[in-house]
């Protein structure tokens, strides 16, 4: 996608093509933990990863820009949340997560601009695609 095309689904945004293979990366990571950690952390990784797309894609299709914003506002907080439970896991022995934390940095950086750009089109009136 360009940047002069606005995208047409949430597909099209490059934070939730990185959202989502964060996603696929924890489900691969947590497949490794202990089984005693299926309803513990494996279950708390998973859902906060799914959450970042989730909403991601959920606040995409909202009409309304504080809406959008919103959305995008639970996704931010879901990265944090999942930032912890990198190091949780790290520091439990259960794995190295650097590989993570650097996708998970990357779709914070990508989330903050997005949600800036839909922030400003909220004061400005405009912004096209977002």
């Amino acid at each position: 996608m360009t940047e002069d095309h606005a995208a047409r689904s949430f597909r099209d945004l490059v934070v939730w093509r990185r959202a989502h293979e964060y996603t696929l990366g924890v489900y691969r990571l947590t497949a490794g933990f202990p089984k005693y950690e299926i309803y513990g952390l494996t279950s708390q990784m998973r859902r906060a990863a799914v959450s970042v797309a989730a909403n991601i894609a959920e606040g995409f299709a909202k009409r309304g820009r504080p809406d959008k914003a919103r959305f995008m506002n639970i996704a931010e907080g879901s990265i944090e949340e999942s930032r912890y439970y990198l190091i949780l896991a790290e520091d439990l022995g259960y794995s190295q997560t650097e590989s993570l934390m650097r996708l998970l940095q990357e779709v914070s950086r990508l989330l903050n601009a997005y949600s800036r750009a839909i922030l400003k089109s909220i004061v400005y009136g405009k912004g096209a695609g977002v």
